[in-house]
């Protein structure tokens, strides 16, 4: 009677599951100071995309940094609706040379940057020659990774990234495409749904009040819901080795919910 009794109550003692990995990027970073520091200040491993030639982007990179956040470059690229870009901006214009020595100087802008991912560029990321030349500058960086904000469903950013063998993946979830709180916390509740369902999730949300008080009260409760913030870095390598671990057929499905910029 003692060994079963033993034996159940090893046996009651079942390890939890693993938390799941979400990443959550923060946009639009460089252009407000103050809502850039309130940002900073979100708790774990939020991800920060600056963008090139802003105001605030070089000194608020560079306390993420020290505050241990991952930063990545938010390239602006144009869109259908021809919103103005300001420095730094691809446009389907630009020759070869100047797309690419503009694409390097933007990198060169933002300190510590471990990736990038496009700022608009729903006409531009639909372009495979300028995707292309893309891709060859984050080879010649080979530190960098690319994330396709998927601004456009004709999207051809991730593919070519992988064919450029760039660690790369694209957004799941956009936050605040709706800014208003409602809609906000049921963006929040669509990326643990769908990080429950395929594995992982990265959402993309910006630096308004609304989506930082969210996250500030939603964040710390995340283990709760069986989830864990990591760096984009992070949840790339995770996805890669979850690719090679899964046949092909059983790999998760991605859905994908579009916005144009």
């Amino acid at each position: 009677m003692l060994l079963f009794c033993c034996y159940t109550a090893q046996a009651q003692t079942a390890e939890p599951p693993p938390l799941i990995p979400i990443s959550i990027i923060i946009d639009d970073m460089g252009d407000r100071q103050q809502h850039g520091l309130r940002a900073l200040q979100l708790p774990g491993n939020i991800t920060y995309s600056f963008i090139p030639h802003t105001p605030y982007s070089q000194s608020l990179a560079t306390a993420a940094h020290h505050l241990g956040k991952e930063v990545m470059i938010h390239i602006p690229m144009e869109s259908e609706s021809g919103k103005k870009l300001g420095d730094g901006g691809l446009r389907l214009v630009m020759e070869e040379p100047e797309f690419k020595q503009t694409l390097k100087t933007a990198i060169g802008a933002i300190p510590y940057a471990r990736g990038v991912n496009n700022h608009m560029g729903s006409l531009l990321t639909r372009q495979p020659t300028q995707m292309q030349w893309l891709m060859e500058i984050l080879h010649e960086n080979n530190q960098l990774y690319f994330i396709d904000s998927r601004t456009t469903a004709k999207t051809v950013a991730l593919q070519l990234a992988q064919k450029n063998h760039i660690p790369s993946r694209q957004r799941d979830i956009f936050l605040d495409n709706d800014p208003s709180p409602a809609a906000i916390a049921q963006q929040f509740q669509r990326l643990v749904a769908h990080a429950k369902k395929t594995g992982s999730a990265i959402a993309i949300g910006h630096p308004y009040d609304t989506t930082l008080g969210l996250l500030e009260q939603q964040l710390p409760q995340l283990k709760t819901l069986g989830l864990r913030l990591v760096p984009v870095s992070e949840l790339l390598n995770h996805h890669k080795r979850l690719k090679q671990a899964q046949p092909a057929t059983n790999r998760p499905h991605i859905t994908h919910h579009r916005l144009t910029q």
